[in-house]
């Protein structure tokens, strides 16, 4: 870590004229979202991540943590309904209660075992800079729906944290923007966008493999995937437009398929390996999971619209 401390004292002495300085510089003045560690968003609470997986949902709305960081309020996972204004409207629960215990017998007996055989050969300091450099990879949905929010203090964090992270993080193995410059703010999607405009969240929905959604949450997924150039640049699963250059031809389906999956795949092993202490035993101490999980994850999608 010498080698970067020393990294980051030449950075700080060389991004005067950068656009990161810029960024920072022009959005001080706004009160609404301080700079400061502690101000760190947790995309899925530890009940929603220990019954489910996630294996194709948006690395945006995967069970990861920016930084070690924790939230200055975290909400609480077992509130009673009604607290806070939060509604539970699950019209489908019949439905979604077996959608959710096939994600629970899937993540018990293929997920949780690949997981535990790659938390034994891979280190943990190799996970973490897993983890950061997919995080890092993800910023162009955070950034535009900052921008599409009206907080551009948000979109200049994001810019910041990318710019710090790609050079002096080594791609974003090391998440220096926020251990050395306190570089952090909470997430924001294209759901919680909509949300921002008053589109309400609509029913309650467990979805086989990527896990919690409402009906708003759900098509801001998709919108997510549409602004994340990786898959209509670099990897162009969703057209094939000639003229666009990417690094995988577009007639090689194969290859535009099978490395997002497996890049997928990678990360939400790693995720779930770095996750297996904290997710161990919230099964027992809880009497209706499903519940549980469904008020933890309304709860957290309230909170992340009202910030």
């Amino acid at each position: 870590m010498a080698g970067i401390d020393k990294m980051v004292v030449q950075f700080k002495h060389q991004v005067g004229g950068v656009a990161l300085t810029v960024a920072l510089l022009t959005f001080s003045s706004d009160p609404t979202h301080a700079m400061s560690a502690d101000r760190v968003s947790v995309p899925v609470s530890e009940v929603t991540a220990s019954a489910q997986i996630v294996v194709a949902a948006d690395p945006a709305l995967s069970a990861t943590t920016v930084g070690d960081a924790s939230p200055e309020d975290p909400f609480d996972s077992f509130a009673k309904t009604g607290e806070g204004q939060l509604e539970e409207y699950d019209p489908w629960e019949l439905l979604n209660a077996t959608f959710f215990e096939f994600n629970r017998q899937l993540d018990r007996w293929v997920l949780k075992p690949i997981a535990k055989g790659y938390n034994y050969v891979v280190p943990n300091i190799v996970q973490i800079g897993i983890r950061n450099i997919f995080y890092n990879s993800q910023i162009t949905p955070r950034f535009l729906n900052n921008v599409f929010q009206g907080k551009f203090k948000g979109a200049g964090i994001e810019a910041g944290r990318f710019v710090i992270n790609t050079t002096v993080g080594l791609g974003g193995f090391f998440d220096v923007a926020q251990h050395y410059f306190e570089l952090t703010t909470p997430e924001e999607d294209t759901g919680q966008t909509l949300g921002f405009y008053g589109v309400p969240s609509g029913p309650y929905l467990m979805m086989p493999i990527l896990g919690p959604y409402t009906v708003r949450d759900l098509i801001g997924y998709a919108g997510d995937i549409v602004l994340n150039p990786i898959y209509w640049l670099i990897l162009p699963t969703m057209h094939n437009i000639d003229s666009i250059p990417t690094v995988v031809d577009v007639t090689e389906r194969a290859a535009t398929y099978a490395i997002p999956t497996g890049a997928r795949a990678t990360e939400v092993v790693n995720v779930r390996s770095l996750n297996l202490e904290k997710f161990q035993g919230v099964e027992e101490s809880t009497v209706d999971l499903y519940a549980a999980v469904r008020n933890a994850y309304l709860q957290k999608r309230m909170k992340a619209i009202q910030e």
